[in-house]
């Protein structure tokens, strides 16, 4: 008898769908699976027999084969375990149901319990999206399942349970489980702009880069705080929307980096990778393409600590994801397109030896030297970043002064507001914030007073700032002014935008 059940895979961040066919015939005792998969999948064969049995049903002593369709989309991992199991026992006649509206997720462990399985959400959702009403999962990933709206989620606990449900024996109820979206709220930060002493004008360069979702390096000698400026960005950032944290939570429910006990990412990410990263950890890829570091910051922020000391080639495949947002992988086995909407925080000293133009401790770099480490990072690279700021050593009279520093808290709630005027005024368009303006937009809303104008002009001619760098200042002092409240760009504006181009071009 031939048996079909329905599954799913995962393709980049999208969910496809998978006819699991088996059919049993008579002859020499065998397990084959057919449909490209990978060795993940080929071991279900043990997997599936053992839980079958211990589930007490009998596996067919037959020559079964089981096919993935379509036949020329490769399968990888064990999510098909549960539908391989359902398709077999249908097809050896142990069970009768009619499971046409039905998905079916899960790993079977040798006992029939289900097991965790990744990339559930993005499965779920094409599921929902086919017009199909029931998807069964594994319990502990019911909670994750359910954060999409109009279907029906099943946990189940074992392939028992769920064959004893499916033949009407009992009664497994729909997960209701549903989260409360509509109130992610602002998490309890490690780190608070408040615990740093001094720095006015680095805090005040955070603010603006959250404000418009800007890119910013940080340069100074070591010790002086940018690390820790960096990891309080995150504190004055707006919480995140409910698709945004969808969007995050199926990124790293793909990459199998969602927490324990965490069905919903509500933090913006954080993601601070170490400079030995490789190319592909950085962006995306491997055999079977996953995200990488630029993928797992969408919505948040990738902070590059020792910024010249990433290889050339990871920092160069940095240049098109910040552009576009989106990086796209291309590999024998196919395309795949991730998310990349990042805030680009990178932190780096000014020499090898980290010491020049510090008035107190003397640099022992050569001029070749730093001509060289400051090389390491291309001008086109370079041209992609919106505020460069300097972060000098702080006096010991700040660092014992009493606590009288902005809190995070307040600063958000600037940031907050000027982000919200940015979505009003980009609503109906794929323009989110200030930094991803496209030239139409940059025409329309970035009006300058007269005067204004007037110093833009001579600072392009003076600094000789390339047509990029001529609207990413625009862009900039755009959310200057926003945080001012403000509908015109003013001269003050723009003579502050101008303090955060890069020392070179002055």
């Amino acid at each position: 008898m031939l048996a079909k059940v329905l599954s799913c895979a995962v393709v980049g961040m999208e969910g496809a769908m998978v006819d699991v066919e088996a059919d049993i015939l008579p002859g020499l005792p065998s397990f084959t699976i057919v449909g490209l998969p990978d060795k993940a999948v080929q071991e279900a064969r043990e997997r599936v027999r053992s839980a079958i049995r211990n589930s007490n049903y009998k596996f067919p002593n037959r020559r079964i084969t089981v096919n993935l369709a379509p036949a020329d989309l490769k399968k990888e991992g064990p999510s098909y375990d549960l539908a391989i199991a359902i398709s077999i026992l249908i097809s050896s006649e142990q069970l009768n149901a009619d499971l046409t509206d039905s998905v079916f997720l899960g790993e079977l462990s040798l006992d029939g319990r289900l097991r965790h399985t990744h990339g559930i959400l993005p499965m779920v959702s094409l599921a929902r999206d086919t017009g199909l009403t029931r998807i069964f999962v594994p319990l502990e990933d019911a909670e994750e399942a359910s954060l999409l709206e109009n279907i029906s989620i099943f946990p189940a606990e074992s392939l028992a349970q769920l064959v004893t449900h499916l033949e009407g024996e009992i009664d497994i109820p729909p997960y209701q489980g549903k989260q409360d979206l509509q109130r992610i709220t602002s998490p309890d930060y490690a780190f608070d702009l408040s615990y740093i002493k001094g720095q006015e004008h680095a805090k005040r360069a955070l603010e603006i880069a959250a404000a418009g979702r800007h890119n910013i390096l940080m340069t100074g000698p070591p010790g002086s705080g940018k690390t820790m400026l960096a990891r309080s960005l995150p504190s004055i950032l707006p919480p995140l929307t409910t698709e945004e944290a969808i969007e995050v939570t199926k990124i790293y429910s793909v990459s199998g980096l969602l927490p324990p006990d965490t069905s919903l990412i509500k933090e913006r990410p954080f993601r601070s990778p170490h400079y030995t990263i490789s190319r592909s950890g950085l962006t995306g890829g491997g055999q079977w393409p996953r995200p990488g570091e630029i993928s797992l910051s969408h919505n948040g922020v990738l902070f590059l600590d020792e910024f010249p000391e990433f290889g050339h080639i990871a920092l160069e495949s940095l240049r098109q994801p910040m552009e576009d947002r989106t990086v796209a992988i291309s590999r024998v086995h196919g395309n795949v397109t991730f998310p990349a909407s990042f805030m680009l925080v990178a932190a780096m000293n000014p020499c090898p030896c980290g010491y020049y133009g510090d008035p107190f401790k003397e640099c022992k770099c050569s001029a070749m030297e730093i001509t060289r480490y400051n090389k390491r990072i291309s001008g086109p690279l370079l041209d992609r970043i919106d505020i460069f700021i300097d972060v000098p050593q702080v006096d010991y009279e700040k660092l014992i002064a009493g606590n009288s520093a902005e809190a995070s808290s307040t600063v958000r709630e600037r940031v907050r507001s000027a982000h919200k005027t940015q979505l009003e005024r980009f609503t109906g368009t794929a323009t989110f914030c200030n930094a991803s303006m496209t030239p139409t937009e940059i025409k329309e809303f970035c009006v300058l007073e007269i005067a204004a104008q007037n110093l833009l002009h001579t600072a392009t001619k003076q600094l000789h700032l390339t047509a990029r760098s001529f609207h990413r200042m625009l862009k900039l002092a755009r959310t200057i002014a926003d945080l001012d409240n403000s509908t015109g760009i003013k001269t003050h504006h723009v003579a502050e935008a101008l303090q955060y181009r890069r020392k070179e071009t002055l």
